[in-house]
């Protein structure tokens, strides 16, 4: 971003006194502290972003619209990526579901379509996200736990059965074993007799996160990259309407960052992507329009609504500006939101559905593309089939019912979001320019940067909840003197040996020599240089497992060891 596109807050302006202001705050408001002092020394936001007094137009003295605002569906889309935003086409209601079997969550999302959802959000089990099969002694105890166990093309069809899949868009929440997922659902889809440039949704295939925040990595970083960039390549070839990356800054948040925060740790790691997908030989045009973001929503609605208008301005800037793309489309945030898992609690959890809906208008309010709304039950289990059903009802009365989709953007020009906007922009290009300083994303990730940043953000937020200054109704204030615990949703521990056995059945009955031969041709191929893609849709075709194909992966590129600082 240039000098001339950021602009000083209001306190730095010389020759814009806001006299009504000062004579406001020395005799109005003095007088009403003298009886009522106002509760707290200083009000700021997560970001520690200090909320002044009152705001005027004095605060938006710099405000150029043409260059900060610009229109809805223009540079540097700060009023949202779409002309008309939700008076044409309402976001992606999307719920993220999975557990147990391929059958079960089958279930679950021909349930979700037929309540109204519009997208598929696809959660899956541990052991898929590290890359081992059903059977392997490190998945025991947590197959179908926290998402759907998927160890073959056989589990995948089985997922999709009966979902057309040339109409529906799904969301794919996986990132290690992300390309071996992308080929199962290219193979599932050709089972349908779906082609590919019919295919529509995101896959997350985010790395870099797993490093800073969550943990699910397999290989070593720049392998890793290069399994991004294999899809990137893949993906513009293949699939036109196939998002081939959401960046995300969502884990980062529930692991403790602020606003200011994610908006700058996604934005690095997306500059990260882009500098690494330049240097595979891809030009800036063909893959950015299919790159697409995923935030978090938090229940302070105003930073929320800001930190989203923030990054459509700063990622359209950085795109124009850094990489030098010419189409439109590649300038644009286009990104799906969740509301904030971590802000759920075990107490009281009716007090859940408020806080969803509060973080939902949020997203709404700041012009998300796709959104999930988290159920009241998720402290305690996975949600039941009435809990998600709930959550996605407090989507379809926002976008039916509360008249937030009327316009775009419906919040800009108010002195206090705008003045959000840039305050939040400018915190998060001090993060950019220290992790610039430091060499970029990756020599930040290997020095800890991210990582340490966000644990003192979390120490501090912790630190404020424990003494009560950061107030959680229900739990360290206003707390119900009895409370009941719903029923939870039960995960059959007969599912395990299910699919464990169906497992089985796929490799006793697979073309043996069709399966070696696929496995030999993608260990050469990791091996080299070759596009990926290609031998992980024969290996799946021909019935390779996720465990296998990981394995593979690992024997040609090792294994990433966290390193831990003491």
């Amino acid at each position: 971003m240039s000098d001339g596109d950021r602009r000083p807050p209001p306190d730095e302006e010389a020759g814009q006194p806001d006299t009504a202001r000062e004579r406001w705050r020395a005799e109005t408001r003095a007088r009403s502290l003298k009886g009522a002092p106002e509760r707290r020394e200083r009000f700021e936001t997560s970001s520690t972003l200090e909320i002044r007094d009152l705001y005027t137009p004095a605060d938006l003295a710099g405000l150029d619209e043409d260059r900060d605002l610009g229109r809805p569906g223009e540079f540097p889309f700060t009023r949202g990526v779409q002309p008309t935003m939700y008076r044409s086409r309402l976001w992606t209601m999307r719920q993220y579901a999975g557990f147990a079997t391929a059958d079960e969550t089958n279930r679950r999302f021909r349930y979700l379509l037929e309540q109204g959802q519009t997208g598929l959000s696809v959660a899956f089990d541990l052991p898929t996200q590290m890359g081992f099969d059903s059977d392997a002694p490190e998945a025991a105890g947590e197959v179908g736990r926290v998402g759907v166990p998927i160890s073959s093309l056989a589990d995948m069809e089985v997922l999709f059965d009966r979902i057309p899949m040339g109409e529906v868009s799904t969301s794919m929440t996986i990132n290690a074993t992300a390309a071996t997922l992308v080929a199962l659902y290219v193979a599932a889809a050709e089972r349908q007799g779906v082609a590919r440039d019919q295919l529509s949704g995101t896959v997350q295939n985010d790395i870099l996160k797993e490093y800073i925040a969550r943990g699910t990595w397999i290989y070593p970083p720049r392998p890793s990259m290069r399994l991004v960039t294999d899809i990137f390549e893949f993906g513009a070839r293949e699939l036109p309407k196939w998002n081939t990356i959401s960046i995300s800054g969502y884990h980062m948040r529930e692991a403790g960052a602020s606003a200011a925060q994610e908006l700058a740790f996604t934005l690095a790691d997306g500059i990260a992507y882009v500098e690494a997908a330049l240097a595979r030989g891809l030009e800036i045009d063909d893959f950015a329009p299919r790159l697409s973001f995923f935030f978090a929503a938090w229940s302070e609605l105003f930073e929320e609504v800001a930190k989203f208008r923030a990054a459509r301005r700063m990622w359209a800037r950085i795109v124009r500006d850094r990489f030098k793309a010419q189409n439109p489309r590649s300038m644009a945030c286009r990104f799906h939101v969740q509301t904030a898992g971590s802000s759920l609690t075990a107490q009281s959890v009716d007090n859940n559905v408020v806080r969803t809906a509060l973080q939902a208008l949020a997203a709404v309010l700041g012009g998300a593309q796709s959104l999930h709304t988290n159920s009241r039950d998720e402290a305690l289990a996975l949600p039941t089939e009435e809990s998600v059903r709930l959550a996605l009802r407090t989507q379809q009365i926002l976008a039916y019912e509360a008249g937030v989709t009327e316009t775009p953007d419906p919040l800009a020009g108010s002195y206090f979001v705008e003045t959000l906007t840039d305050e939040l922009e400018a915190a998060a290009t001090a993060y950019l320019e220290e992790i610039e300083s430091m060499g970029g994303t990756l020599a930040a990730l290997d020095a800890g940067f991210q990582q340490r940043q966000i644990q003192e953000s979390a120490y501090r937020t912790q630190r404020a909840i424990d003494s009560g200054d950061q107030v959680v109704v229900g739990v360290n204030k206003f707390r119900d003197e009895a409370s009941t615990t719903p029923p939870t949703q039960k995960i059959d521990p007969e599912g395990e040996r299910r699919q464990v056995e169906g497992l089985r059945r796929v490799r006793a009955e697979r073309d043996p020599a069709a399966w070696a031969a696929a496995l030999r041709r993608l260990d050469d191929a990791a091996r080299g240089t070759d596009n990926l893609m290609p031998p992980l849709v024969e290996a799946v075709r021909a019935y390779a497992t996720v465990g296998e194909i990981a394995d593979r992966l690992r024997a040609a590129w090792g294994v990433h060891r966290e390193l831990i600082t003491i």
